[in-house]
């Protein structure tokens, strides 16, 4: 397992790489002259002509890759065009309360999907079965600005409960959790349904029951052991989108986030924000991956990491 742990961190850098020539090139060339929106409505074509040279934007596109990456990789992302300030203090500002964020809502995801599906998966066709799957549609179907300005409205605006914005104590977290992480507990709920109804009806789940193992025992130890693989890799995977996709409900709830932080970059064309921002993303996500690979094993010895 470490072997393949560290081939897989070695492949690290050529996917960064990848993706920092992507975005690189993807910022410069759209329509719009970041040096002049920094500069203001005001200002002159020298303060313009001067912005370029501070920022090297007056180089060539390959010098001005290289400086970059260089700066990268001793942990530099360079200056906001905005703020000037280091990008690196924006990220290390606001990455907690995305982390924050996204870990509530799959926290929550996971709690409730998992035990739904369960319960359905033991009464297949019942009308509890039924309501779930209803229920588990609409999750999935629903907007998320949609619901957390219903959330807001019901129980910020109306109720008076939870405050609508802001990043404080656990009632600021409620809401846009919920509102993160609903979908989601569609997704493991069906999910969970499916690969339960599979793995009872395999031999193994039968004789257990003949030796006279108790159920709840069966269904936890043996039955949800063995459907765990699949609900690992969409942990992995949506983890890994709820990372990137939060920016919708931070922008809702007003949530002082990595992807609200993004947000603002691309509306200002502040390139340097958002390279390093996708750079933070795409770091996380490969991580992320990784360490569901490596917890296969240990959920199932059976598999070997060739």
């Amino acid at each position: 397992m470490l072997n393949y742990a560290i081939r897989r961190l070695l492949l690290l850098p050529p996917m960064l790489l990848a993706i920092s020539v992507a975005v690189f090139m993807v910022m410069h060339f759209i329509p719009g002259d970041p040096a002049r929106l920094a500069a203001g409505p005001d200002a002159t074509e020298a303060d313009v002509q001067q912005i370029r040279e501070n920022y090297g934007l007056n180089r060539p596109l390959v010098t001005q890759y290289v400086v970059y990456l260089s700066k990268v990789s001793r942990g530099d992302f360079g200056e906001s065009f905005q703020t000037y300030t280091p990008v690196s203090e924006g990220i290390a500002r606001t990455l907690p309360a995305t982390l924050e964020l996204t870990t509530a809502g799959m926290f929550l995801a996971v709690i409730v999907g998992v035990p739904l599906g369960i319960a359905a998966a033991l009464r297949p066709h019942s009308a509890l079965d039924n309501l779930l799957t209803t229920l588990a549609v609409l999750g999935i179907s629903m907007p998320g600005f949609f619901l957390g300005l219903l959330l807001i409205l019901i129980f910020a605006a109306t109720l008076g409960w939870l405050p609508p914005d802001g990043r404080g104590g656990p009632l600021h977290l409620i809401m846009p959790a919920i509102t993160l992480g609903l979908p989601y507990v569609a997704t493991f709920a069906r999910l969970t349904r499916s690969t339960m109804m599979d793995v009872l009806d395999e031999d193994f789940i039968r004789t257990a029951y003949a030796k006279g193992v108790p159920r709840y025992r069966v269904v936890i130890k043996h039955a949800l052991v063995n459907a765990a693989i699949p609900l690992i890799t969409i942990f992995g995977m949506d983890f890994g989108r709820l990372l990137g996709g939060a920016v919708i409900v931070e922008t809702v709830f007003a949530w002082p986030g990595l992807g609200r932080y993004m947000l603002a970059a691309i509306i200002a064309r502040d390139i340097y924000v958002v390279q390093g921002t996708i750079l933070v993303f795409a770091t996380s996500v490969v991580l992320i991956n990784l360490l569901v690979d490596l917890a296969y094993g240990i959920i199932d010895p059976r598999i070997a990491y060739a």
